[in-house]
């Protein structure tokens, strides 16, 4: 019979010290308020409030008629990934083959694959911060050791070349970061990203990982890509996806280009993990990446509209230091100057977690603490939802904020 003594079970030191996602919870806490009937506006997470184009869905529908609903292969379906190869060569002028692209569920599988494929215990991870929340925990749990490169509102969030420089180490296997970037919404010029890839020819042992799932939602001149700089292309690992550009979030669907060892090993790693991403899925991706792309520069367009928009209610907020970032749909004021007031009820805000959650019960407004992104000083607000919300955000914002004395 078995024990019925539960007391010598327990969880694993990896789940034990896995910090929980911030924004997952903020917009857990978001969906809980509401369900109790409270007016709630969410500006924690990171999606498109956009619906998917009705002709990548439609290539979903057609898919699924046809009875497109096997295993593919576990790098990809060759259709999809051909359709990545002509997307990077047509917007990216960079030339790879199918046997390069490695199709995951989600961007995010792809950053795990990549340090499960790369990272030995105690290796060193270079992340200018602000990051994205998971970056740091991913590392961690695949043995690695971020080394955070930090930067400020005052530089517009951008660590420079010698910054990175300073940190780079015998143990450092890659440097990570995202452009646009999340939290942030800064965007690394071609100057910035010309001297990262100069400075780096010195250190042949490191790599580069470049998460441009925001390329699309970019308000600069351009994109550009440090794939694209000399010597550049066969030590970087570019990460893209559907979710943003095509507001395909629920659908799953994100990729890499690299080197082929490095394609090799993470297809490897995937066939252990989850095996092939969604068939219909990806039959209506090779419709989104080749199609036209109208629907997703309208989108761009928009959220470029709104970014002005919350920028111009955020700056009239006494006390609230906001930039004016480049990119991706985020705005990270630094709310520091609020620290240290005090609430209605007596209680204290002692830093970013403290004014987040105060926001949320005072002005129904979920945001999420920058020191999940690893800056202390600021708050990440979404502006991927109505321009009515945002206005009424900042309202409520404006008036909760004005009560702290």
């Amino acid at each position: 019979m078995m024990n019925s003594d539960m007391s010598t079970l327990s969880l694993s030191r990896l789940v034990l010290e896995m910090q929980e996602s911030a924004t997952l919870k903020m917009a857990k806490m978001a969906r809980e308020l509401k369900a109790k009937g409270q007016d709630v506006i969410d500006l924690s997470l990171g999606e498109p409030d956009f619906d998917t184009p009705a002709h990548i869905k439609e290539a979903a529908k057609k898919a699924l008629d046809e009875g497109f609903t096997k295993y593919t292969p576990v790098n990809g379906l060759l259709e999809l990934r051909e359709a990545i190869v002509r997307k990077l060569a047509r917007e990216n002028d960079l030339q790879y083959t199918p046997n390069q692209i490695v199709v995951s569920n989600g961007a995010k599988q792809s950053v795990y694959n990549l340090c499960a494929a790369l990272l030995d215990p105690g290796d060193e991870v270079i992340i200018p911060a602000p990051y994205w929340v998971s970056y740091y925990e991913i590392i961690k749990m695949t043995g690695g050791v971020p080394i955070i490169a930090y930067s400020n509102i005052e530089n517009d969030f951008k660590c420079t070349a010698d910054q990175i420089e300073a940190l780079i180490t015998d143990r450092t296997k890659f440097i990570l970061y995202s452009s646009p970037c999340n939290p942030s919404g800064s965007v690394f010029s071609y100057d910035e990203l010309k001297a990262i890839a100069t400075m780096l020819q010195s250190y042949e042992h490191v790599l580069v990982v470049s998460d441009e799932i925001y390329e699309h939602i970019n308000f600069a001149d351009r994109h550009y890509t440090i794939a694209s700089m000399d010597n550049m292309q066969d030590r970087t690992v570019i990460i893209n996806g559907m979710s943003k550009a095509y507001a395909m979030t629920g659908w799953r669907l994100g990729y890499i280009a690299a080197p082929t060892w490095i394609a090799e090993a993470c297809t490897k790693i995937q066939g252990q993990v989850t095996s092939g991403a969604t068939s219909f899925g990806q039959k209506a991706a090779v419709t989104a990446l080749d199609a036209d792309q109208k629907p997703t520069i309208e989108m761009a367009e928009a959220f470029h509209r709104r970014r002005d928009l919350i920028i111009g209610l955020l700056e009239q907020i006494p006390l609230l230091l906001v930039n004016r970032p480049q990119g991706a749909f985020y705005i990270f004021p630094d709310v520091s100057a609020y620290f240290g007031k005090t609430a209605k009820n007596g209680s204290v805000i002692k830093d970013a977690d403290d004014l987040s959650l105060y926001l949320l019960a005072e002005a129904l407004v979920s945001t999420v603490s920058g020191a999940a992104f690893g800056n202390d000083r600021c708050i990440r607000l979404s502006y991927a939802t109505s321009e009515a919300k945002l206005k009424e955000s900042a309202s409520r914002i404006e008036k909760a904020l004005s009560q702290l004395s």
